[in-house]
């Protein structure tokens, strides 16, 4: 098992603070594709099983609040291929933690933070052809549902993998964002068995999410707010160079001690 009794600085508050309110605001209203955002931003303080910990209980606040909206739109069909696959990449993620040092589990998030970066940019510039529309592949969906569980599992970055499979099948927006949402508050909820088990949800770490849980619906409605107020292309190409920024120093602090 893992614990820290590390003392949170004040800074480490403020970068806290800024993260919760991002990660509404990207829930509330800018499609949720930021909470991957968080833990890197917060490894650049702390150990990075000890963000994951810290943020859990707070996504799975903002999960049930997304929930309340948007759980009418979910494609059960595709939920039930995805979850399962996504079940087992959490086990895999809990059996391979005490093998994972937090120096390793940086250079994850740091690569898996640059992938992301790199995802966003190639589908802003190519675009697919609109007549080509894959079949959906209950093969497929397993395996990227096993991949987001695993990434979710060690950095709240789940969204990316799940991507890949949704996004070429082109439902409804509103389809798309209901099993999204019904999906990681699923996944969510089954993290905290586990994250409970290794000792990730120690007393220390979860009154630290408890200072900065009101933060947390703050975000979201400050997100629906700004929904038609700010542009959405500036905020996320802003948002992903600050992500791509933090992969590039994430993942130069793990190997320069290799080096």
């Amino acid at each position: 098992m893992f614990s820290s009794m590390i003392v949170f600085e004040p800074s480490f508050y403020l970068l806290a603070a800024l993260v919760v309110l991002l990660t509404g605001m990207s829930k509330g209203g800018f499609a949720g594709g930021l909470g991957t955002l968080a833990v890197p931003l917060l490894t650049l303080y702390i150990d990075p099983r000890v963000a994951a910990a810290i943020m859990l209980p707070i996504l799975v606040c903002m999960d049930f609040v997304s929930l309340a909206t948007y759980r009418k739109y979910c494609n059960k069909t595709i939920l039930m291929t995805l979850v399962p696959g996504a079940v087992v990449g959490i086990v895999i993620g809990t059996l391979s933690f005490h093998l994972m040092s937090g120096q390793f589990i940086r250079l994850i998030i740091g690569v898996l933070s640059l992938y992301i970066v790199g995802q966003y940019f190639y589908k802003r510039w190519h675009k697919d052809d609109p007549l080509k529309r894959p079949i959906p592949s209950s093969t497929k969906g397993r395996l990227w549902g096993c991949v987001s569980g695993f990434t979710s599992f060690v950095a709240h970055a789940g969204g990316p993998p799940l991507s890949i499979y949704l996004l070429p099948l082109r439902l409804d927006k509103s389809v798309m964002v209901g099993t999204s949402v019904v999906f990681f508050t699923i996944i969510n909820g089954v993290k905290l068995i586990p994250y409970a088990w290794l000792g990730q949800l120690s007393s220390e770490h979860l009154m630290t999410s408890l200072v900065l849980l009101p933060l947390a619906p703050i975000g979201v409605r400050l997100g629906v707010f700004l929904h038609y107020r700010v542009n959405e292309e500036f905020f996320y190409w802003l948002s992903y160079l600050v992500l791509g920024l933090v992969g590039l120093k994430l993942v130069a602090e793990s190997l320069l001690p290799l080096l």
